[in-house]
């Protein structure tokens, strides 16, 4: 089950000014081919700011939420807070991170373990990075590589385009750009199904981690 939620918490990836607009979309979860549950992404913006919610339950088994404060400049990521609250049976799990760009410090927090090190920019979290890239697919300026922080540090992730898939989903069918974020270890990936219909929001999700798979497959959408 830690790595079912694990999955839950990462997954859960044009030249205007906001080429991301506000929505909300749902998702159905599914773990090695079984529906467990539901999830559901809800991007909002006030000027400048912008706040990320991701939500997931997978019966009365696990839950998981995830929050990320951002601004967007021009199609440009600066990461300010995130959070995670994840809870398997009655086990509780919080790890924050505060990002202080005029301190040069990022801060985070996994349980009592506190930690800092040297902030730098374009620096993501990993809810975040998937309004980065969607930005960067929108404007085709697209990375080979992210720098994606978590509890522990900054991490170099390596996102990879693998050309475009017809995707079947409960809310339609879609063409999408298929994008693999690669881990550390080759049996470890994401892979993201992301619908230019959709302004590349991921219309399906999968986490392979040695030989057990996860994924997301939406179910809704709609704009603010």
């Amino acid at each position: 089950m830690k790595k079912i939620l694990f999955f839950i918490a990462a997954s859960t990836l044009s030249c205007n000014l906001f080429a991301i607009t506000p929505f909300e979309a749902s998702y159905k979860f599914a773990y090695n081919g079984k529906n467990l549950g539901s999830a559901t992404r809800t991007l909002s913006q006030k000027n400048q700011n912008w706040n990320y919610v991701f939500t997931a339950t997978a019966g009365m088994i696990a839950s998981a939420s995830e929050k990320s404060s951002f601004n967007l400049n021009k199609g440009i990521v600066d990461s300010k807070d995130f959070s995670r609250t994840s809870k398997i049976l009655v086990h509780q799990d919080n790890m924050s991170i505060h990002f202080d760009a005029n301190k040069h410090v990022i801060s985070t927090q996994k349980k009592e373990k506190k930690r800092s090190f040297q902030w730098q920019p374009n620096v993501l979290d990993e809810l975040n990075a998937e309004v980065q890239i969607r930005e960067d697919l929108i404007n085709n300026r697209l990375r080979s590589t992210y720098l994606l922080t978590d509890a522990k540090g900054i991490d170099e992730r390596q996102f990879i385009k693998e050309g475009t898939e017809q995707i079947q989903t409960n809310y339609g069918t879609f063409e999408a750009i298929k994008v693999r974020m690669q881990h550390s270890r080759p049996d470890r990936n994401t892979i993201f199904w992301l619908a230019p219909k959709l302004d590349y929001l991921p219309v399906k999700i999968v986490h392979n981690d040695d030989g057990t798979s996860y994924g997301l497959t939406l179910t809704n959408y709609k704009k603010f």
